[in-house]
């Protein structure tokens, strides 16, 4: 759970890794999650959120106030 995105809901996928004579071993696709800190005016206060490269973009997009929203929605603490 510590390796997932609370925006987008990105988590680590298992798959397989195929070397040039075709044998093939398990690995994981893991996303690129950061912790960053959004400045939310409406509580004038910082929150800090672990969102991967993809929720960073839907943040800069949609804004913070709306997506703290639907995390809230949800059930998650924020």
């Amino acid at each position: 759970m510590s390796n997932r995105c609370q925006v987008t809901g990105r988590e680590p996928r298992s798959g397989k890794h195929v070397s040039f004579s075709h044998k093939r071993n398990n690995r994981w696709f893991k996303p690129n999650i950061q912790t960053k800190k959004y400045w939310l005016e409406s509580e004038n206060r910082w929150v800090k959120l672990k969102v991967s490269t993809k929720g960073n973009k839907v943040i800069d997009k949609r804004g913070i106030e709306s997506v703290v929203k639907e995390i809230r929605s949800r059930g998650e603490k924020v």
